[in-house]
């Protein structure tokens, strides 16, 4: 889902609740810009989030993809990655994931050991992508 305002950003929205409570989109596109906001590992489509980080991880990845498909572009688009972790323990199991995911854009990267709003996620990635022309 999307919708554009009066600036001519569009909005894009994955349906997620948290995006309705909390007052924020899942994606603005601003030109060629795309700024996908923190995205966890929940499938939207049933709410639930999985345990392990690694299927998380996997989960994220399908959430920002679906997102950046909407604006027009891809994860070969992103140009900057910050990874928020709730322990330093999974980023060797994730680094590999990111690594696939990101072998050809290889954007610059940012890596924190933080803690997230719900216990339950595990790690929270945020990406911005610039459309080529």
């Amino acid at each position: 889902m999307s919708a554009n305002d009066m600036t001519g950003r569009r909005r894009i929205s994955s349906g997620s609740t948290f995006e309705k409570t909390m007052g924020y989109s899942r994606a603005v596109v601003d030109g060629d810009w795309i700024h996908v906001s923190g995205t966890t590992g929940y499938d939207y489509a049933t709410m639930t989030i999985s345990d392990d980080p690694v299927v998380q991880c996997e989960q994220i990845f399908k959430n920002i993809s679906a997102a950046l498909a909407q604006a027009g572009c891809s994860l070969d688009d992103v140009v900057r990655v910050h990874y928020y972790l709730t322990d330093a323990s999974f980023f060797e199991k994730i680094a590999p994931i990111c690594g696939r995911h990101f072998a050809r854009a290889l954007p610059a990267a940012t890596a924190l050991i933080c803690q997230l709003i719900d216990p339950k996620m595990k790690l929270e990635i945020e990406v911005t992508a610039r459309k080529q022309s």
